[in-house]
């Protein structure tokens, strides 16, 4: 059963555990924890470090087809709806662009 009566019967099961159990337990939990940080601490910063390089990479696509767009006289048609919304989806996920 899910909600306050869970929270309950969860807090019940610790109080009625050996205090010396539950410290290793506790202890293999934080083992496990500073574990799977220690694995995917890389993963994290290589991609925070991959968006910021499309973010640079988007944004200087976009300044290289503006000063084109002012050299030739040109203007881009308007987007259609799908590419608006893959572009709201792409600033949500990026808001650095």
């Amino acid at each position: 059963m899910h909600g306050r009566s869970g929270c309950y019967d969860w807090m019940a099961l610790l109080l009625n555990k050996n205090p010396v159990t539950l410290l290793k337990e506790l202890s293999a939990i934080k083992s496990r924890y500073q574990t799977l940080y220690a694995r995917f601490k890389p993963v994290a910063v290589e991609q925070k470090e991959t968006k910021s390089r499309i973010c640079a990479t988007v944004n200087k696509t976009m300044n290289v087809i503006q000063k084109l767009q002012k050299q030739t006289d040109l203007e881009l048609t308007p987007l259609t709806e799908e590419e608006k919304t893959s572009a709201e989806q792409l600033k949500s996920h990026m808001p650095d662009l």
